[in-house]
């Protein structure tokens, strides 16, 4: 890391470019004023907009927050966030217009669209950041006071406030603003500043919140990392979805903390991605995914760090998914208070004592220590990397996964001497050591390899391999990417820890591989003979214990078979959704779409839904048994936005799989 300029500024908060003006730097100073310079090494900044005289600063008070529209300067509105007042002392959203192209800031050209009572000086939160969506997000805290019966007054649980919540706004339509058609609570009215005793605020986008410090989307997929301060014990960070509940004052972090605030006991909780303990740092501080142009293995994974200690980490999913540790990259002597990012992707700290430092990776620092080229894994032949290695075992399974019209080839391998540990469940154990390896093909055109490892330490990690144009050689992606491949068709390649968050640890990380999936007939290409796959395991000694009759185990329907229709719906939920919607999964809901749990064990049939009805009105149900445009769950699922289901990994909605689903909905006379 290196000092980036010489200049020196007053408890900066924030660092950032406008749209298309990669020349121009902009601090946010708590006090109230926008310096700003140009270039790496200038002689002085200048003001950009000075409001110190309206800004209530110190402590966790002060100018928070600052976003340019997204259009700036076309649209020469900025918006800032800041405190002010005391009697009450109130958070405040407000646009500033530039009267001369962009060069600065009018201060008389306030227009506040959104004032938010604060009953403490502290955890204000106070970020903001327009989403790849073109909305406005806001970070607000709890309320402050500390985290006891009478501090924070449950605020990041209670649906009628705004404190403790990731806020979602549309600016660019009636004044002050709109709310956004799918936000959970759309139908309800503004919130008040104060809050309000019933009615949950339409504003909310996730809650759950104590104080979350800083949280950025990354530029490459869209994903929101949210960085939550913790209370004595846990520091954490969070991949917020669309109405997610982020546990506090329930949870800190990933454990229990106060279980007798209102609404813990039949709350859906989600667990951060990561934690760290007060051993290490005690006030965490969001940064980014890094998406710049350094040559580091660091490249798609999200940098992080904490204001007490210095120290500053990264997510690296296959490293600290068992423990939720994360990797710690420097400790250093800064008072973190932000990270900046530039219009390059390249990321910079921001240290609460003045001085701003560039982020510089050292080729040295190798996380990621596997082959880049596909052929050189020994999972392919070295000879034609579309070949499997010797002793890969092809499989396919009776309902298969939507992947955006692609076909897959699917290959398992073990280490010589281990076993698949068949549960009673039906669900398949694999041994350290395991290798399972999938193709993608759109036609004839092979697009992506990924292979998915269970390492020595038992953890699983996922590779990710993206053929090139000539169909010779696949070279390994990190971070995961977004490629067009033509005719309008977007192809998203998974980040290493996107692949876990599939992958879930309650499906047992291993997807479609289990009894009911595999009991069916496959045609070998090697032998030219077409056997039942459970036969042909258990014949060649792959299985503990050993399944003597395939014909007496259970046999997962083809979503596009003959079955009668209900089975082959939930068959196609069993493969699509059960991996994150099965008890102990990492969603804001308690559904189980397991195969063949029954409709009413789903949790589902004919239940309110608890994180908002997307606009669909008060007979919106998860599924509304007879009533298939009711049902949030055919909703979701034919959507690709935030709201869209699945959340990751797909750009195009499977027609055929909502078009199952809604038939069998429609036909739903009750939840029997």
């Amino acid at each position: 890391m290196s000092r980036f300029t010489n200049l020196t500024f007053d408890s900066p908060l924030a660092l950032l470019q406008a749209p298309g003006d990669s020349a121009r730097w902009f601090v946010v100073q708590q006090d109230g004023a926008v310096q700003q310079f140009t270039g790496t090494n200038p002689a002085s900044a200048s003001l950009f907009i000075d409001i110190t005289s309206r800004v209530r600063s110190g402590g966790e008070m002060g100018l928070l927050g600052m976003a340019f529209h997204p259009n700036f300067p076309t649209d020469s509105r900025v918006f800032l966030s800041y405190t002010t007042g005391n009697s009450p002392l109130v958070s405040r959203i407000s646009s500033f217009r530039s009267n001369d192209g962009g060069a600065t800031l009018d201060p008389t050209s306030e227009t506040i669209l959104m004032t938010i009572d604060q009953p403490e000086t502290n955890h204000n939160g106070g970020h903001i950041a327009f989403g790849p969506d073109g909305y406005l997000y806001i970070g607000m805290g709890d309320g402050g006071g500390g985290g006891d019966a009478h501090g924070d007054r449950g605020n990041g649980q209670r649906l009628t406030t705004l404190l403790g919540k990731l806020l979602r706004i549309d600016v660019d339509g009636a004044a002050p603003y709109t709310i956004p058609p799918s936000n959970p609570f759309v139908a309800n009215a503004v919130c008040p500043p104060a809050g309000r005793s019933s009615g949950e605020c339409p504003e909310i986008y996730a809650y759950g919140f104590r104080n979350p410090w800083r949280w950025n989307f990354d530029r490459s997929n869209g994903d929101l990392w949210l960085a939550d301060v913790g209370q004595g014990d846990w520091e954490e960070v969070n991949q917020v979805t669309i109405g997610g509940n982020y546990g506090w004052r329930c949870r800190e972090g990933a454990h229990d903390y106060n279980a007798g605030t209102p609404g813990c006991s039949t709350a859906t909780l989600t667990d951060p991605v990561t934690e760290y303990n007060h051993s290490l740092g005690n006030s965490i501080t969001g940064g980014y995914v890094y998406r710049g142009s350094q040559s580091t293995a660091l490249l798609g994974r999200y940098l992080f760090g904490d204001f007490g200690s210095g120290r500053i980490w990264a997510w690296i999913a296959e490293n600290g998914a068992a423990n939720r540790e994360p990797t710690q990259l420097l400790d250093t002597e800064l008072n973190i208070a932000s990270f900046g990012q530039g219009n390059d992707g390249e990321l910079y700290v921001l240290n609460y004592g003045g001085t701003l430092h560039r982020i510089n990776f050292e080729a040295s620092g190798v996380v990621n220590t596997a082959p880049r080229l596909l052929s050189d894994t020994g999972c392919v032949s070295s000879s034609d990397p579309k070949q499997p290695a010797a002793g890969f075992i092809p499989y396919a399974i009776n309902a298969p996964f939507w992947s955006d019209g692609a076909d897959k080839d699917r290959w398992m391998a073990l280490p010589n001497g281990q076993n698949i540990t068949v549960q009673a469940s039906g669900d398949w154990n694999f041994p350290n050591g395991t290798v399972l390896m999938k193709n993608f093909r759109i036609g004839t055109r092979l697009i992506e390899t990924r292979l998915f490892m269970r390492h020595p330490d038992g953890v699983w990690g996922g590779f990710s391999y993206e053929w090139n144009a000539e169909q010779t050689q696949a070279t390994l992606l990190e971070g995961g990417a977004m490629r067009d491949l033509g005719e309008g068709r977007t192809w998203i390649f998974p980040s290493e820890g996107q692949c876990l968050e599939c992958h879930t640890e309650a499906a047992g990380r291993a997807l479609g591989l289990e009894t009911a999936q595999l009991n069916r007939t496959f045609a070998y290409p090697q032998t030219n003979r077409t056997a039942n796959e459970l036969t042909t395991l258990n014949h060649i000694g792959m299985l503990t214990p050993a399944i003597a009759d395939a014909a007496a185990q259970p046999a997962l329907p083809d979503p596009a078979g003959s079955a009668p229709i209900a089975d082959r719906a939930r068959a196609y939920l069993h493969t699509n959704c059960a991996q994150c919607h099965r008890p102990g999964g990492p969603t804001p809901s308690n559904m189980d779409l397991r195969y063949p749990t029954s409709l009413m064990g789903t949790n589902a049939c004919d239940v309110l839904p608890a994180s908002g009805d997307l606009g669909l009105g008060a007979n919106a149900r998860l599924i509304a048994p007879g009533d298939s445009a009711n049902s949030l769950l055919v909703y979701r699922m034919n959507r690709r936005d935030a709201s869209g289901m699945p959340p990751l990994g797909s750009t195009t909605v499977d027609a055929t799989g909502v078009s199952l689903l809604a038939q069998w909905i429609d036909g739903l006379a009750a939840c029997q």
